[in-house]
């Protein structure tokens, strides 16, 4: 090995516990809604150590991102790439629920339904920066399911 080359932190032992929790959100139609603090609090309540949090949203036109929580304006530019990538007159088959229905789905492939992020202490290890949001595509507020899942160690305190 280089000698130059730092060898990453290590941290290894059984994953003998499990925390899982089911929260809902109120969105107020498109956007970002920022999330950490109630998974935070499910890790707490749930007695994490170290180990995976891994949170899904149950449904198909809402999704989950982490970015940037110092600035609003890349929420509001986000959902604005995404509208570019998704415009509602593209020709959509699928319009059931409304003309805003396809482009939702269609975001939410883009996005992703679920995150996962390290647990380190019993706390998140996301950036400075970083923040766990849901994001509602449709024009609607919507009442989102997320379901919290937690493997690892059970937290020593």
């Amino acid at each position: 090995m280089d000698r130059s080359t730092r060898r990453p932190d290590v941290a290894a032992g059984p994953a003998g516990h499990q925390a899982i929790a089911r929260f809902e959100v109120e969105t107020s139609g498109p956007g970002l809604t920022d999330v950490t603090s109630e998974v935070a609090r499910m890790l707490e309540d749930g007695g994490a150590g170290d180990g995976l949090l891994t949170l899904f949203v149950r449904h198909t036109s809402a999704s989950l991102t982490i970015q940037e929580n110092a600035s609003p304006e890349v929420r509001d530019d986000l959902v604005d790439a995404l509208d570019r990538l998704a415009p509602r007159d593209a020709g959509w088959r699928h319009d059931d629920e409304g003309s805003d229905d396809m482009p939702a789905h269609v975001k939410s492939v883009l996005t992703g339904v679920s995150v996962a992020v390290p647990v380190i202490g019993g706390r998140l290890a996301l950036g400075t920066w970083q923040a766990i949001y849901l994001v509602e595509h449709r024009d609607r507020p919507h009442r989102r399911s997320l379901i919290a899942h937690f493997i690892g160690s059970r937290s020593g305190g």
